[in-house]
């Protein structure tokens, strides 16, 4: 059930009213007592984590752009030695 946010055009009440999708829209102000309230446009509140143990980077996608701090060093190049240097040398 989504909840509503509704003002009163008479006295300037704000309130908010948890209701159901089906439920008429609501006319009298609780303060002044006038059928006066108007719903109000609402952008919704999209997804919310309430609680501990949610943290932004639990869902966050690595970008393919980028590297983390320890991983963006340049290394020394090592030197090289041919193939067949190396497995003479054994």
């Amino acid at each position: 059930m989504p909840t509503y946010e509704y003002i009163c055009t008479k006295c300037g009440h704000a309130m908010e009213a948890f209701q159901s999708m089906k439920d008429e829209p609501l006319k009298r102000c609780p303060a002044c007592k006038k059928a006066a309230l108007k719903r109000q446009v609402g952008g919704g509140a999209g997804l919310i984590f309430k609680g501990s143990g949610f943290y932004i980077t639990d869902y966050k996608k690595p970008s393919a752009g980028k590297t983390d701090a320890g991983a963006a060093k340049p290394s020394a190049p090592s030197p090289s030695k041919p193939a067949a240097a190396a497995a003479a040398a054994k």
